[in-house]
């Protein structure tokens, strides 16, 4: 991280105040976990950003940044205060450039504890001024994880009780193409 800087900018006038929150992932795709943390924050927040991130280093991608930011636009709709924006560099910066102080983050078991707080930390040297809040999803979207919901419809499984409708349906649109692709 040598040599990077962080802006110390705000683009939004008067929302760092502690009233937006950004909630960020790669979002591949999104699950009802997801969903019911950016329910539950926009319901304390004023503003949410779902900021899904440009580029992962996670193995075994599923959708394209261009198909996570429609299924987060198509999901989050309803929720007139929570907004969706590709995060193409460091969470900080993102931070910095749209007025945010606070930065959410999910916990579905203690094992996530020891990444996220090391994350936490990390971001916190390089933007003291940003606070970190780590939420756990309700019970029934404790053991849904994306690379779970990968798996299971890359064995075209029923993955209906782990993602939202509209994720659903660019699943099984996927499914199917990938399906006809492997037949051709």
């Amino acid at each position: 991280m040598d040599g990077m800087e962080t802006s110390k900018t705000c683009d939004t006038p008067g929302a760092a105040d502690g009233r937006t929150i950004v909630y960020p992932g790669t979002f591949d795709p999104l699950t009802l976990g997801h969903l019911d943390l950016v329910e539950r924050v926009s319901g304390i927040f004023d503003r949410v950003i779902l900021a899904v991130a440009a580029a992962s280093a996670k193995p075994g991608a599923m959708f394209s940044l261009e198909e996570r930011l429609e299924m987060a636009k198509e999901t989050v709709a309803p929720l007139v205060n929570v907004s969706v924006e590709a995060m193409p560099g460091m969470l900080v910066d993102f931070c910095h450039n749209h007025g945010a102080r606070v930065v959410l983050r999910g916990l579905r078991a203690y094992s996530d504890f020891e990444a996220e707080f090391q994350m936490a930390l990390t971001n916190r040297k390089l933007a003291p001024d940003i606070e970190t809040l780590f939420l756990m999803p309700k019970e029934e979207h404790s053991c849904v994880s994306s690379s779970t919901v990968r798996e299971i419809a890359f064995y075209a499984g029923d993955t209906t009780s782990f993602v939202p409708p509209a994720v659903q349906r660019h699943i099984e649109r996927k499914v199917v193409l990938s399906r006809l692709g492997a037949n051709s």
